[in-house]
This record gives C-alpha cells, sequence and structure tokens, in this order.
C-alpha cells in the first residue's frame, strides 16, 4: 500500500504559536472574546483541527458548533469547512462513511459559496476515502475532477495534491507503474517549490516505493525514503511512521534485520500513539515481511495476523490483501496446509475484488452509495425535523398575534391546527406501521444480528467462522415429478416441504441460506456462533428425514406420487455476510459449502449423509454406518457415513 496526500489544515487561519499546546490555549482564550461572526467560525474550525487525531469525537463537537453558527449568520463557505471539519473527526475514527457523507455536504456547500478551491480539496478528500477501502474507480474520478478544478484555479498546494494521489492510484497497478512514477515526477518539483513538506514527504516515499520494487535499486529507494522521513518530521502530520517503515524495508532487502526490524518497530510504536491504526497496520505488515525473510515463521505468522486483524477493523482492503497472502505463505512453509489453503482462498477472493471492475462496482461502490444514501437520509431527515421546530415556533407567534386581533380567527386557526395535528398523528401512526412492516420484512431475508448491523450502520461486514456445518437437500427425480405437475401444483408441494424444513431451522438454531429450485440450503454456526452446531444440525436432518416418510406414506395411501430426498452435511470453515445492493441476501462461501453440496449429491435417497468432518463432531451422539471413501465430483475420495438414530 502506498501513501496518498490528504489536505486537513484550514491553512489561510493558522494562528502561530511555539507548540499544539500553546495554539490550542491561544485558540481557546480568543475564542472567549469573539462574537458570534465569520471569525468566530474559522477560530472554531482550527481549533477543531487540532483535535482530529487526539480526540475526533471532540473535533466533531467543535465543528458542529461551526456549522451551527454558520448556518446561523447564513455564511456558505464557512459551513463547507464546518462539514469538512466534522468529516475529519469521522475519518480520524476510521467511520469513512460517515466521513464520506460530511463531505459530500461540503462539496455542495464550497460549490453554492463559489470556492473552487474548497470543491477541489472535497473532490480529493472524497477520492482519498475510496482508495484507502481499496475502491480505485471511483477514487482515480474523484482525483481527476479535483485535478481540472486546481488547474482552473492556479491552486499550486491541491494540483500537488491530486497529482499525487493519481500517482498512487496508478502505483496500486503494477502495469501501471510507469504512469505512477511520471504523476510523482510532475508533482515533486512543484512540492518542493512550494515549500509543502507533506506533499515532498509523500511524493518521494512513493518514488522509493518504485525503485526498491520495480527496480530492485535499495540505494536509490533509500535516498527517497530518507528525504521522505525528513520532509515528514518538518510537516508534523502524522506521517513519519510510513517513511521509518519503508527505510526498515530497505534494510530487510539488504538483509540487515535487526536495522530494519528496529525502523520497523519504532514505526509501529510511533502509529499506536498516534493511535493511526491504518498506519500500525502497515508497519506490522512490514515486520511480518522481515520476520520472513529471517526464516522466523512463528513471528511472522504472528505480525501478519495482527495487521490483518487492524485492516479488517477498518476497511483497509489492499492491507488486508497483503496479510491474507502472507499468511498462506507462510502456513505452507509451515506445513499448515488447512491454514495455507483458506487464507489462499481468502487472498484469491480479496483480489479478484480488487483487481476485477465489475466485482469492484458490485461488492464495493454499490454498497458504499447505498450507506451513504441512508446517513445523507438520516441527514435530511434530522433537518427536516429542525424545519418543523421552526415551523412550530412560527404557529405560536401567529396565534399570539392572532388572539389580539379577532377570537374568531383564533378559533379558526386553532380548528386548522388541530386538523393538522390529527393528520400529523395520523401519518407518524402509518410510518411506524410502516417502519415495524420493513424491519419484519428485512428479518424475512437476513439474520437478527446482520440486519441491525445493517441498520445500524448501513452495511454488514463479512465474517470468517472457523466451524460451521451446511447441510443441502435435494429431491430424487425432481424433474420427472414435476413434469406430471401443474405449475400451482408444484409450488405448493414445494412450499409444504420447504414450510417444514424452516421451522426445523428455528428449532435447531440453524439458518436458512436460500432455495434454489427443489435444493434447500441451511448452515449451523451463523452468524451466531454455537459449538454444537455438528449435533445440532445433524438432529435437523434427522427430523426432515422423519417428515418425509410421514409425507410418503401420506401420498402413497392417497395414491399420489411422492418425492424422496437426498441430504447431505458437512462442518468446515466459511466466510459469510451481505451481498447485493436493491435486493439483500445473506449468504456463505467457502469450500465447506461445496463439500456439503457433494455430502447431499453423492448421497441415499431417503438417508442423512454426512462426512468425516461432521462425524468427527458428532460420532458420540449418534449411531452411524461408515460407508467407506466415496468418490464425489471434483473432490476425489471422502470419507462419508450414514446417520442412523441418536444415542
Amino acid at each position: 500500500m502506498y501513501k496518498i496526500l490528504f489536505l486537513v489544515f484550514f491553512s489561510a487561519f493558522i494562528i502561530p504559536a511555539k507548540g499544539q499546546n500553546a495554539e490550542m490555549d491561544s485558540l481557546k482564550t480568543v475564542l472567549k472574546s469573539q462574537q458570534a461572526d465569520t471569525s468566530r467560525v474559522f477560530t472554531l474550525l482550527e481549533l477543531s483541527s487540532k483535535y482530529y487525531r487526539s480526540d475526533p469525537s471532540e473535533s466533531r463537537r467543535l465543528g458542529m458548533e461551526a456549522k451551527t453558527l454558520a448556518d446561523k449568520i447564513n455564511f456558505e463557505r464557512g459551513l463547507g469547512f464546518a462539514y469538512k471539519s466534522i468529516g475529519m473527526g469521522y475519518y480520524y475514527e476510521n467511520d469513512w462513511v460517515d466521513a464520506l457523507v460530511q463531505w459530500r455536504l461540503a462539496l455542495k456547500a464550497f460549490e453554492a459559496a463559489g470556492d473552487m478551491n474548497g470543491v477541489s480539496n472535497m473532490l480529493n478528500n472524497l477520492g482519498a476515502v475510496h482508495f484507502n477501502g481499496g475502491d480505485d474507480e471511483p477514487a482515480l474520478d474523484y482525483y481527476l475532477q479535483s485535478l481540472r478544478v486546481a488547474e482552473q484555479t492556479g491552486d499550486s498546494l491541491r494540483i500537488v495534491t491530486a497529482l499525487v494521489n493519481i500517482g498512487s492510484v496508478y502505483l496500486n497497478k503494477e502495469s501501471h507503474h510507469d504512469l505512477a512514477f511520471k504523476y510523482y515526477k510532475r508533482a515533486l518539483p512543484l512540492s518542493i517549490k512550494l515549500g509543502d513538506n507533506d506533499a515532498i514527504g509523500t511524493c518521494a516515499v512513493n518514488i522509493g516505493e518504485i525503485f526498491l520494487k520495480d527496480n530492485q535499486n535499495p540505494d536509490s529507494a533509500l535516498y527517497y525514503f530518507e528525504t521522505a522521513l525528513e520532509a515528514y518530521q518538518k510537516s508534523a502530520t502524522g506521517n513519519v511512521a510510513f517513511a521509518l517503515k519503508s527505510i526498515g524495508q530497505v534494510y530487510a532487502a539488504r538483509k540487515d534485520f535487526q536495522k530494519a526490524l528496529s525502523y520497523q518497530t519504532d514505526a509501529y510504536n510511533l502509529a499506536k500513539n498516534l493511535e493511526g491504526r491504518l498506519e500500525m497496520a502497515q508497519s506490522l505488515l512490514s515486520l511480518a515481511a522481515t520476520y520472513e525473510l529471517m526464516g522466523d515463521l512463528p513471528n511472522a505468522i504472528s505480525s501478519f495476523n495482527q495487521g490483518k486483524e487492524i485492516a479488517s477493523d477498518i476497511g483497509a482492503t489492499y492491507e488486508i490483501k497483503d496479510a491474507y497472502q502472507g499468511l498462506a505463505r507462510n502456513y505452507a512453509r509451515m506445513s499448515d496446509y488447512e491454514n495455507a489453503y483458506i487464507n489462499q482462498a481468502l487472498f484469491a477472493s480479496i483480489k479478484d475484488t480488487l483487481y476485477n471492475a465489475e466485482m469492484d462496482k458490485k461488492l464495493q461502490a454499490q454498497t458504499l452509495s447505498y450507506e451513504i444514501e441512508n446517513k445523507q437520509g438520516r441527514i435530511s431527515l434530522l433537518e427536516k425535523e429542525q424545519e418543523v421546530k421552526d415551523l412550530e415556533l412560527q404557529r405560536q407567534k401567529i396565534i399570539r398575534n392572532a388572539s389580539a386581533v379577532s377570537g374568531i380567527l383564533l378559533l379558526v386557526v386553532i380548528g386548522g391546527l388541530f386538523n393538522r395535528n390529527r393528520y400529523m398523528k395520523k401519518s407518524g401512526k402509518i410510518i411506524a406501521e410502516e417502519r415495524d412492516r420493513s424491519d419484519r420484512l428485512l428479518l424475512n431475508i437476513l439474520p437478527q444480528e446482520t440486519a441491525e448491523e445493517l441498520k445500524a450502520k448501513g452495511s454488514a461486514t463479512p465474517k470468517y467462522y472457523e466451524m460451521v456445518s451446511v447441510l443441502f437437500t435435494d429431491f430424487k427425480g425432481f424433474t420427472l415429478i414435476a413434469e406430471k405437475l401443474t405449475p400451482q401444483e408444484l409450488v405448493e408441494e414445494l412450499n409444504e416441504c420447504f414450510i417444514a424444513f424452516d421451522e426445523i431451522m428455528d428449532k435447531y438454531n440453524l439458518e436458512k441460506i436460500k432455495t434454489i429450485g427443489d435444493a434447500y440450503m441451511c448452515a449451523g454456526g451463523v452468524p451466531t456462533v454455537l459449538a454444537t452446531n455438528p449435533a445440532d444440525t445433524v438432529r435437523a436432518a434427522l427430523e426432515i428425514r422423519e417428515f418425509m416418510k410421514k409425507l410418503k406414506t401420506k401420498r402413497e395411501a392417497a395414491g399420489k406420487t411422492y418425492w424422496e430426498l437426498r441430504i447431505g452435511i458437512h462442518t468446515g470453515p466459511v466466510i459469510a455476510g451481505v451481498v447485493g445492493k436493491n435486493k439483500f441476501a445473506y449468504d456463505i462461501w467457502g469450500d465447506a459449502v461445496n463439500t456439503a453440496s457433494r455430502m447431499e449429491s453423492s448421497g441415499i435417497p431417503g438417508e442423512v449423509n454426512i462426512s468425516g468432518a461432521t462425524y468427527h463432531h458428532v460420532k458420540n451422539l449418534f449411531e452411524c454406518t461408515y460407508r467407506g471413501k466415496v468418490e464425489a465430483k471434483n473432490k476425489g475420495e471422502i470419507d462419508m457415513y450414514i446417520v442412523n438414530r441418536a444415542l
């Protein structure tokens, strides 16, 4: 992962002081004597910027105070800076969706004020969040828009920022490193001319990455990394850790491992002190790579896992990808092929997401757009509530004036307001009923835990589960029997079975995943982790088997055809999450799902067929018959067992 450039401070309004605390004290003193005007707005914003890293919630509070004042005095440009500042508070708490919402509002305010520098700034920041989330397509689009606006206004600082960040997008694609180098070469002299140390550092550190990784030239890389370190130390914007980490990589390439570990450990500790979680993850991954070169595989795996956890918490997709790849490599070297396979599969999955444009749009851009629209809808609702409050105050004033004019008019007004109030209560009741109805529908298609997360955050984070039991059912000869039934009869027959299956799932705490034609899929151990899920799933399968036997007897007595059911179960690791934009679907992925499907297709009609992995968990609870090693399509020979009964 490479460094991007963020426009953070309100440079035109910085108040000189010897140190951070002195500046903050000075600003607080100024605030005490300032009137409610534009100067107070900017003082609040400057003070807010001092808390971005140390206390993001306080930063947001000051930003909100500035927003309220800017709104009150109709100061559109100040409103744009206020939304920007609130967004920075969210950004440093790694709440990127709320940051995007605030920055979109800031963009609108700057456009309304005709402040094109502000417009360029916000376009850059919007691109930066998409970039951090691994969503390169919209990131590049925002950066290019920012560059065009900055070139029109002749704003050198924002031209440099856009050039550096465009270079960083191209740097993520190995085939485009020449383009990245072109943008950095253009940006570096402009940065030096401006005397912008943060821009100098970012250009230098990324050029160093190209020399280190593409040109295999650690000497040139070290020169640029040390240039970046010197610049970052002067800028005091918290990027020093990135430069230290990069210098450590050079020493690792030279096999001077002690120096490498020293720089990378310093980078991690500095990032931790500043609560820079992205930089913490990057430093840990760098440490892991050094341990790997040293042959210290346990420490390499430990550092990769720590980096992966932090990166997963903040949604840093490129760091997650690097962690999975490193874990797969090192587990394989330790002959832990199960974990190596799991991480290789996860790496392949996330790599496809990063480098396949269609998957980008589906799993990143669409979800992010939904979350942003959802958050913006909440903000709009708050603004509507404020409008209602303002109208209520206006109404009370009208009533007071009307009472002085005429009692008759007062009665008319009161009558009108009574009808309005009754209408609002009725509307509120309808809205509440519709909301409850929507909640019920959501719970019909998603697990409660996932539905609550989706409502609260606008998205549901995919999760890894170590032990999940996946159950598949399928009707034997379904097509032949279906041809003899009318469409209505076919649906009624399937519905009778699937409703019964749903009730059994509820009884044993299993999660229905989906139906595909005549196939039914469910899982135990998601989204709530239950150690008993293998046994629960087998019990549910036995109950399904009994239901189908009774249904067969009933249909035979009526002289009707009947379906026989194959049931297959396998236990193993899966990833679970929500996919889609307009129609959400909770689903699970992994080799365990494919193996469970093979358990069903290789099963015996009327019996419960389980894999050796599931048998291992339930052998003391059920009487089972060993079928031997059975050939399964694309899986080779697998140990299979028939479950006879519970012990």
